[in-house]
């Protein structure tokens, strides 16, 4: 049975009721010095596990194809994956678990408690530059009527300055702010700071492996 990846977690988010979610790190003794695809396939048993041990394994996984912009998809349990030319994804279905893939680009989780709305995004520099997140939020509140006010968001660990040029971390918190959320938590920790934890695109110079986020409801 292939190892589970090690999986963190972020108090905020735990404090959240009917909230499941996920962060896995880097898979010791992994060869992943490979292409994207290459090595999320290696990758998969240990991100399988990983799901699996979190208690998620038996939801559907709905992933995003990524493109680096702004556009967000509404999913649940019959959408097709990955959903195709989005970076966002937003669900209500207890039967989904969302899914990015990240390697130095952050992972935005949203949470609404209240209307049980859920939404996770890949967000880089140009993502971020576009508005992913201000998007995201407009969306959970113009299709399911949350209060951004409700709504706690977490961004995991991603690459910050000085090992890259700009803070786009810095950027999402920005856009919640000015969106109206007040519950904005940021884990604070460079991906290329730490490739003992994490992969980094940037400090790997491409090839390496990808951490998963995962966001799901009870």
């Amino acid at each position: 049975m292939t190892a589970a990846a090690p999986v963190e977690k972020f108090p905020a988010l735990e404090a959240v009721p009917g909230v499941i979610h996920g962060f896995t790190g880097r898979v010791a003794g992994l060869d992943v010095q490979a292409d994207r695809e290459v090595a999320l396939c290696r990758l998969d048993g240990a991100h399988t596990a990983a799901r699996t041990a979190l208690g998620v394994g038996e939801k559907r996984l709905v992933c995003g194809a990524q493109v680096h912009g702004r556009e967000i998809a509404l999913v649940d349990e019959n959408t097709p994956v990955p959903v195709a030319g989005v970076d966002g994804l937003i669900t209500a279905s207890p039967g989904v678990c969302l899914g990015i893939h990240v390697a130095d680009c952050c992972a935005v989780y949203l949470a609404d408690p209240v209307r049980r709305v859920i939404a996770l995004l890949h967000s880089g520099r140009r993502g971020s530059e576009l508005g992913l997140t201000a998007a995201a939020i407009e969306s959970m509140r113009g299709d399911f009527g949350c209060d951004p006010a409700d709504i706690v968001v977490q961004l995991s660990p991603c690459i910050r300055p000085p090992l890259y040029e700009i803070d786009f971390a810095a950027l999402i918190v920005a856009q919640c702010r000015a969106a109206g959320v007040t519950q904005v938590a940021d884990s604070g920790i460079c991906t290329g700071a730490n490739v003992a934890r994490y992969y980094s695109y940037r400090v790997e110079r491409g090839r390496t492996g990808r951490m998963l986020a995962l966001l799901a409801l009870t």
